[in-house]
């Protein structure tokens, strides 16, 4: 009872078998379906080497095409405004890349590079080894021998520098893991620096990433046995492309990435995450473009920019492939719905196919394939979606890996093969001494040559790997291939391997957010003397103006003040300096009905809520943003409002609000440059509430009525102009630039300082058309200078009340 006939095999290598051992396949919907929507072009192509390179879907190029197809990306290094847009998408990708690895800006930063081996290399030529002296140890390269070529070379770096270089076996961590031995009490702070490979890009064996802090607290080998600080570079690349990575959990230091594995497109670039914690010890020699806050060229004379992804990314950085990344990230959510589906859906299929293929024998008996892992694929917690094996005769004898390769391209099946850059796992698992390596160098072979067996020894293997498009098919037809060129008949399975096969659970972690509230005493304040003539609320940011004859005032303004905001398909603020049709949106608040409407010519009104009920949250996609560059969290408010808001402006946009459970804070600072309390903002700009001074904006009138040849503009368009929150009389023209507080009612606002005005005000708000005017006379009177109106916040004790204002 060893073995089953033929006809046994192939009612195993069926999708019916396959689903009885594995339940957790696809995304919600028919896979073909996906298929034939998002990867056409792959119709009769059996693509197994995403370890090497995912595929993209067609819709997301689509996306991307369209997006630069429609706006201008300026250098990021400019600051007109194609420029600012792309650098608040590139900050906006950022986030993004922070968020899906969960964690924040707070915690890492994100330098871009070229791809892993840049972000690699770069981690290197920035550390800060050091020499031995005669009184400290010098610095230790330390890295896990099977770890990829990128790795390894750091070798290079080091050798002139007097570094020790420590390769270690995955047994030795293992083994002083199980150990538990633990570190003495740092006395020296010589810097070393341990690479440690996530999961092996030659057979897919997850490493524990609970060694990170074990090997950063010299717990583990090696740092166990050699004084100072101990930090870890940990290789990602080949994890993230079908596995999730929390940083929570996995602190390390360096986290190089490669995002052509994850999406397979954009290539040519990649990244360094690097902790926040630890950036302030790397050591930069040469500074490019971008990455100086001040330097001499007279003199030896250089500060480096403040921000780490700004000081270590010299020149400027491929932008448009960074914006690229915001529709990879798209694509990879909306099709997938994460990387924890794709974890299970890509494991199943590699766990099948490599307990079928494990299991095969010829018709003697004699196992078909030599399978090299560490495990036997029991959870996706330790093996990724790799299979690495050669194929053997029935007489016992290796096959060579090219031969296999020659005949899966008959079959249009794409595998890798070779040594995939891991020399030190393919010695390990084929056997191979450092001697016969340098013995198969004489003998004409060299890594990525088709030279599989010298003296009938493999000098590499076949590596097949799935990615979140593989289907169940793509391991059918590649089990029938291998059966049909390589097994001779009949076909035999070995039944006990087979007993192996068992479902996965898949474990869902909730979180919760707690929520604390706090109340204050109000104090009464006295009245001042002049009158308050208007209240505009701008519920929505750069559109219309709603306005009120009274209105309440909540923590963060006026109530609803700013409180939702349009973005583009990249996550980007829109503002009416790049689209001034915003001006055309005519929200109104509805406080009795708890809804907010969306008005515009010739658009049917639509509503949603001005509040969310708690238990609701959940279904309001959380994403982030910026704001003046502040991050700030903010909810997505659904498909309706983003399809209204798309077919009036024409492009993709959403309408999100900000988050009830995020905070955002005003930037203040006391005289001493300390930290002080503030006043807590919506998604306005600077301060709370912008007040305008009707008289003033009649002096600038009748400035623009003596310049020639210029339409007059009567005085209420252009206080719309100025979106104000607050319009006061009773003022001398300018007066106000001196006040250090006014109140209004009972509330006692503090001035915070004269608004500086932009491009935007030459936005006419009945409109949409934009005029030079009235920036240019501004600049006339003020001499150069553009400021008009008072940014003004309450003080923070009481703004977390709320009050009514009312004319008077």
């Amino acid at each position: 009872g060893i073995a089953r006939r033929s006809m046994d095999f192939h009612k195993l290598n069926s999708f019916e078998t396959f689903k009885e051992v594995w339940s957790c396949y696809g995304y919600g919907e028919n896979l073909e379906d996906m298929l034939e929507r998002e990867f056409t072009r792959m119709k009769g192509t059996i693509y197994l080497d995403h370890a090497a390179n995912t595929l993209y879907p067609e819709s997301l190029v689509r996306s991307y095409s369209l997006d630069i197809s429609r706006n201008v990306y300026g250098n990021p290094h400019s600051h007109n405004a194609s420029s600012r847009l792309t650098h608040e998408t590139m900050e906006r990708v950022r986030y993004r890349i922070l968020q899906h690895f969960n964690t924040t800006p707070e915690e890492y930063s994100v330098i871009f590079t070229s791809g892993c081996t840049a972000a690699i290399k770069l981690a290197a030529e920035v550390f800060p080894w050091r020499s031995q002296t005669e009184s400290e140890a010098g610095s230790h390269f330390c890295y896990l021998t099977d770890n990829h070529t990128s790795v390894v070379g750091i070798r290079g770096l080091t050798s002139n520098r007097g570094v020790v270089t420590l390769p270690v076996s995955p047994q030795e961590v293992e083994n002083r893991a199980k150990d538990k031995i633990l570190g003495e009490v740092a006395v020296c702070q010589t810097p070393h620096l341990f690479c440690y490979p996530a999961q092996s890009n030659y057979s897919g064996t997850k490493y524990p990433l609970s060694h990170v802090e074990g090997l950063q607290a010299r717990r583990l080998y090696p740092a166990c046995d050699h004084r100072g600080h101990w930090f870890v570079l940990l290789d990602a690349a080949s994890l993230v492309s079908c596995s999730p990575l929390n940083l929570q959990d996995c602190p390390a230091d360096f986290v190089p990435i490669s995002f052509y594995k994850i999406f397979g497109f954009p290539t040519g670039l990649g990244a360094l995450l690097v902790r926040n914690h630890a950036a302030g010890i790397l050591k930069k020699t040469y500074f490019g473009g971008g990455t100086a806050a001040a330097y001499l060229s007279s003199e030896d004379y250089y500060v480096q920019a403040a921000n780490v992804s700004d000081r270590f990314e010299d020149g400027t950085v491929s932008f448009l492939d960074i914006i690229a990344l915001n529709h990879s990230f798209e694509a990879l959510y909306r099709i997938t719905g994460g990387m924890q589906n794709i974890q299970q859906h890509t494991f199943g299929l590699a766990r099948y196919t490599y307990m079928l293929l494990s299991s095969l024998c010829h018709g003697n008996g004699r196992p078909v394939t030599q399978m090299y892992t560490l495990g036997q694929f029991d959870s996706p917690s330790t093996q990724g979606a790799i299979l690495n094996f050669n194929l053997i005769d029935s007489c016992g004898e290796i096959i060579g890996y090219s031969q296999v390769d020659r005949m899966a391209s008959l079959y249009n099946i794409h595998v890798r093969t070779g040594c995939f850059c891991n020399t030190g796992a393919c010695q390990s698992f084929l056997g191979i001494t450092n001697q016969e390596m340098r013995r198969n160098l004489q003998a004409g072979h060299v890594c990525g040559d088709t030279i599989d067996l010298v003296n009938g020894q493999p000098t590499g293997s076949v590596r097949v790997s799935f990615g979140y498009m593989s289907t169940f098919d793509d391991c059918q037809k590649f089990l029938s291939f291998v059966v049909e060129c390589f097994v001779e008949k009949p076909v035999t399975v070995d039944h006990a391997r087979l007993e192996r096969l068992k479902a996965a659970i898949v474990s869902n972690e909730e979180k919760t957010v707690n929520i604390s509230e706090v109340t204050h005493k109000v104090e009464e304040k006295k009245k001042g003397p002049y009158i308050l003539t208007n209240i505009y609320i701008y519920p929505i940011k750069s559109c219309g103006a709603f306005e009120a004859q009274n209105w309440p005032v909540g923590p963060q303004g006026l109530l609803y003040d700013r409180s939702w905001m349009v973005v583009n398909g990249n996550g980007v603020c829109l503002s009416q300096k790049r689209e001034s049709r915003l001006c055309l949106i005519r929200p109104q608040v509805h406080l009795s009905s708890n809804e907010l409407l969306l008005r515009a010519s010739g658009m049917n009104t639509i509503s949603v809520p001005l509040e969310i009920r708690t238990e609701m949250h959940a279904s309001f996609p959380v994403c982030q943003s910026k704001v003046c560059g502040d991050r700030v969290e903010t909810m997505d408010c659904g498909d309706e409002a983003a399809s209204w808001l798309s077919d009036l402006l024409e492009q993709p946009c959403r309408l999100i609000r900000q988050s009830p459970d995020f905070t955002r804070y005003m930037n203040k600072k006391s005289d001493t440059g300390k930290s002080v309390t503030t006043s807590t903002l919506s998604l306005v700009n600077e301060a709370q509430y912008l007040m305008i001074n009707r008289a003033s904006v009649e002096l600038i009138q009748k400035v623009m009525s003596s310049r020639q040849d210029y339409p007059e503009l009567d005085t209420e368009n252009i206080i719309s102009r100025f979106r104000s929150n607050f319009v006061i009389s009773g003022v001398e023209p300018f007066e106000e630039d001196n006040w250090s507080h006014l109140v209004i009612g009972n509330i006692r606002f503090m001035v915070r300082g004269q608004c500086v005005r932009c491009q935007m005000v030459g936005v006419d708000q009945n409109t949409g058309t934009k005029t030079k005017e009235p920036l240019m006379s501004l600049s006339a009177y003020h001499n150069g200078k553009v400021s008009q109106g008072q940014a003004t916040s309450i003080h923070p004790i009481l703004s977390s009340c709320l009050f009514t204002m009312f004319f008077f």
